[in-house]
């Protein structure tokens, strides 16, 4: 009599896992199965302990109870290093590199080979060869602190690639790449996957987890709520409603508004980036009162630069800008701001915010000259604090709490809560979702159609081409730091835009 051989154990156990810090506990009895050879995708809100469970997996926490096995065997991970040695690499959402290093050094960091004698022209090949292969192109003698976020994020999946993981996860790999690049990484997915290695895959693009996936596990407040399979069956809004409890509408109804004068005006404008190449070539358009200017673009083609010369953190070395008849170009930021440029800028933890301080002190930061006289009104911005954190629904503690550890989200729900209440006449919005669960995005997204509503002239750059065409009332395309063209959002198409990303079209 034959008998069928047991079938293979799972990739990834993960049982009863909970891990806590001060105040909070970020994984409750959190449990996990993940099928060698498969995509799983972990759903859940900002804040639900999806990348606290995938940071115990790889070694960043250890765990307060819960166990780990890997392939049927037990295994204890107690750091980074250990988890490698295992086959466990993660690509982190908020980059793990070391600035000040080149793209090379940072890929090889921790290595043991080679022991003795370090061929970095051998190890260049092997990247670019890793690049190609999975053609994610980056240059290896670039330093990290040369690099638009978006390029960042390619050197942290090349990172993990070239290292060879067996168990590969994922954490929002695919915010800050265009339509077609996210489709390339799931063709890339699907690759690793046929070789029989597994991939964890955080991403709150719920189109994407449909697309890609073979199985879907959903967190909420660090419980594990459900895992199902991803079937044709599978809709966006019933995985949303798992994600938040509640329904969520995808299409925002954006109102007319009456679109008033040119609130700002850019010309011929010029500037460098870190590498002291031409970043803004000769740009020129106009943003009216009322108007949301959307900017399309593939990461690192100028828009980083764009909104750092409007904020007057960079340089412009040729051109102008002028916001309601006033001169602004190469004004100090002071200046800028009081001229009434609000940012919601690119990176919300290297730029928008100061970790170290609390939620209270991160607000201080735009309201600090609001009290009487030259000493610091401590107990008016405490109270405006508390209002802010209410009205804008920031989920913190208090407004003591460090704002280092607030989700993505709250922190970002700060930014906008420390942006919008000083009045601006502009806002520059970058990026201002990514990375963001839907109904945080969605919260976001309210916001600014709010300010516009108000008559305030939005700016906002973002790569999410959904994002653009449900928000802008026009969209600019820059391509290699050119503006391609400026098209209306309710005739553009999609493959329009998507053509003048890559440096064709108009």
């Amino acid at each position: 009599m034959t008998t069928n051989p047991a079938p293979a154990p799972p990739a990834v156990e993960m049982i009863s896992v909970t891990k806590q810090f001060p105040g909070v506990i970020a994984n409750r009895d959190a449990s996990l199965t993940v099928r060698k050879g498969e995509i799983h995708a972990l759903l859940g809100e900002n804040g639900a302990g999806k990348s606290t469970l995938m940071n115990v997996l790889a070694g960043l926490y250890v765990p307060e109870a819960g166990e780990i096995r890997l392939h049927g065997r037990t295994v204890t991970i107690r750091s980074p290093r250990e988890a490698f040695g295992l086959g466990i690499a993660m690509v982190h959402q908020h980059f793990k590199l070391v600035m000040n290093q080149t793209v090379a050094e940072n890929i090889i960091l921790g290595l043991d080979d080679p022991r003795f004698h370090l061929d970095m022209a051998r190890v260049k090949r092997q990247i670019e060869e890793v690049g190609r292969q999975y053609e994610i192109h980056v240059d290896p003698d670039a330093f990290i602190w040369q690099l638009s976020v978006g390029e960042q994020q390619r050197v942290e999946i090349l990172k993990a690639l070239y290292r060879g993981a067996d168990i590969l996860i994922l954490d929002e790999p695919t915010a800050v790449l265009t339509p077609q690049e996210a489709d390339a990484l799931g063709q890339t997915m699907q690759k690793i996957v046929g070789e029989g290695k597994t991939i964890i895959f955080i991403s709150h693009k719920l189109d994407e987890v449909i697309r890609f996936a073979n199985e879907v596990t959903v967190l909420r407040k660090g419980e594990v709520i459900a895992t199902e399979p991803v079937t044709a069956d599978t809709s966006t809004s019933h995985l949303a409603e798992m994600m938040v409890g509640r329904s969520i509408v995808f299409r925002i109804q954006k109102e007319a508004v009456d679109v008033g004068e040119v609130c700002l005006s850019v010309r011929g404008l010029e500037a460098l980036n870190e590498k002291r190449l031409s970043a803004l070539r000769k740009m020129t358009f106009d943003i009216h009162q009322g108007e949301i200017f959307g900017i399309a673009g593939v990461a690192g083609n100028g828009q980083k630069e764009l909104a750092e010369v409007l904020t007057g953190l960079r340089h412009a070395t040729s051109g102008s800008f002028v916001l309601k008849g006033k001169a602004l170009t190469n004004a100090h930021p002071r200046a800028v701001i009081d001229a009434g440029i609000a940012h919601i800028p690119e990176s919300r933890i290297y730029t928008g915010s100061v970790g170290a301080m609390s939620v209270s002190d991160n607000i201080a930061l735009k309201h600090y000259r609001e009290g009487v006289g030259p000493f610091l009104n401590r107990k008016g911005l405490r109270a405006l604090s508390r209002q802010l954190v209410e009205s804008f629904n920031v989920a913190t503690p208090g407004i003591d709490t460090r704002a280092g550890t607030l989700s993505g989200g709250n922190l970002q729900k700060l930014i906008l809560a420390r942006e919008l209440t000083t009045k601006p006449t502009l806002i520059i919005a970058a990026h201002p979702t990514q990375g963001l669960d839907v109904g945080a995005a969605e919260a976001v997204r309210n916001r600014l159609l709010e300010q516009q509503q108000q008559g305030v002239a939005v700016l906002l750059i973002s790569e999410d081409l959904d994002e653009l065409f449900s928000l802008s009332d026009r969209i600019g395309v820059m391509y290699e730091g050119r503006l391609m063209g400026i098209v209306p959002a309710a005739t553009a198409t999609r493959e329009e835009v998507g053509l003048m990303m890559t440096g064709k079209g108009k």
